[in-house]
């Protein structure tokens, strides 16, 4: 089993290139179901999901030509509209199927999906919205079996802001006889993406930024190349590294306009945040000043972003509020962090974070995907090594996150 080594206390410092956004990236490959035309996506991240999805789609029948950062994929000859539970059990993204092979092929088979373990996240209103369009939906055996004739366009209200929900019933409403209105929808910059691409293959859909997506179903689509958009949850890790190990870092083809929260943030701490086009420079001189936050849907501050923010409240001067209301199960990684010396307390679903003068280094184990990454910022800014164990997760979401780290003089490597 791969683990990371850290040897802590150097400070970041450098400059290193966004990858492509995992959470854009995923719903982008699924919407090539949508069309029997050639679909090329650019700047794809290289990551453990993504090639999961691309597996999902060639199980389908989806002809997929892939090189680094880069799928062509070809799905007129789909012959099963079916996603099998030994794919789609380690990643919850596979549910981005169901909408756009129900409505194009009328009918879907899609295990109930898996993915990081951080508590509830239904498929219920995925269901409902799909219902409302005149699907008949039954749950057979673990699997979501989907039927109609052809989907009909209908107001949706969803009771909670779902990001893949919106996505999907999104896509679904693409090919649907009518108008689709989908009320509280998603406002979440990777929603805007799947938009752009889909309006590219010739959908219609208005209100897309708003709690409001209009969609106006077409008779078919078209076929697209499309660049994915950076991550802003990666960028959002590296600023938060930097900041926590006093460092100077420089991120090029950042998603700037996506990051204002994080970029509040920031600079509350105390670090200086400038921004040009699509770079963004931080520097953090001194330690820094810790910062209470409350995740929630965009705009609000990304719960992506919590664990990283943790970690770099754990040395930071004063005592700060984590409050976490998107996911009941999130603070897992707090135990690990306490492993290296940090003084957090968990009251109900806010974390109560007592800064220190430092950390040292232990082994700790990764429990999902963001929580890998706030381990990370704090073996960067403990004294001695820290061992990461179980970093699968981070093959999940960061492309070789080690060597971008090493390159801006990070001492970790990935060792057997």
């Amino acid at each position: 089993m791969q683990k990371l080594s850290i040897r802590g206390g150097t400070p970041l410092s450098g400059e290193v290139r966004v990858a492509g956004a995992k959470n854009a990236a995923l719903p982008i490959l699924a919407a090539s179901l949508l069309t029997a035309a050639p679909v090329r996506v650019r700047n794809v991240p290289q990551l453990n999901d993504v090639r999961t999805m691309v597996r999902l789609l060639e199980r389908m029948g989806v002809k997929v030509e892939a090189s680094p950062h880069e799928v062509a994929l070809d799905a007129r000859m789909v012959a099963e509209p079916f996603a099998p539970y030994d794919l789609v059990k380690t990643m919850r993204a596979s549910i981005l199927t169901l909408g756009p092979l129900l409505t194009r092929f009328g009918e879907a088979r899609v295990s109930l999906p898996g993915g990081c373990a951080i508590g509830e996240r239904p498929v219920d209103l995925h269901i409902k919205g799909l219902t409302a369009m005149g699907a008949d939906i039954a749950i057979e055996a673990g699997y979501i079996h989907a039927t109609c004739r052809r989907l009909k366009g209908a107001r949706i209200f969803m009771d909670t802001v779902t990001v893949t929900g919106t996505e999907n019933l999104m896509m679904a409403a693409c090919l649907a006889q009518g108008t689709t209105v989908l009320e509280n929808a998603a406002r979440e910059p990777e929603v805007a993406d799947l938009a752009r691409c889909l309006v590219s293959m010739g959908a219609r859909i208005r209100g897309v930024g708003s709690d409001v997506i209009t969609v106006e179903g077409v008779e078919a689509l078209f076929g697209v190349d499309h660049a994915v958009m950076p991550d802003r949850i990666e960028a959002g890790t590296f600023l938060a590294a930097a900041a926590a190990t006093r460092g100077s870092v420089t991120l090029l083809d950042a998603p700037v306009a996506s990051l204002d929260a994080v970029i509040e943030k920031l600079r509350e701490a105390g670090a200086t945040v400038e921004t040009e086009g699509e770079r963004v420079h931080l520097e953090m001189k001194g330690r820094p000043r810790s910062v209470s936050i409350r995740t929630a849907p965009h705009p609000g501050f990304p719960t992506d972003m919590q664990a990283q923010f943790i970690a770099m409240n754990t040395v930071a001067h004063g005592i700060a509020l984590v409050t976490e209301t998107i996911f009941e199960n999130r603070f897992m990684h707090v135990q690990e962090l306490r492993r290296l010396g940090a003084h957090i307390d968990i009251e109900g679903n806010t974390a109560v974070v007592h800064g220190v003068q430092a950390l040292a280094g232990a082994t700790v184990m990764a429990t999902d995907l963001r929580a890998s990454a706030s381990l990370i910022i704090a073996g960067l800014v403990a004294e001695g090594e820290t061992v990461i164990e179980r970093i699968y997760h981070l093959d999940r979401g960061y492309e070789r996150i080690e060597e971008r780290l090493a390159g801006l003089g990070a001492r970790i490597e990935r060792v057997s």
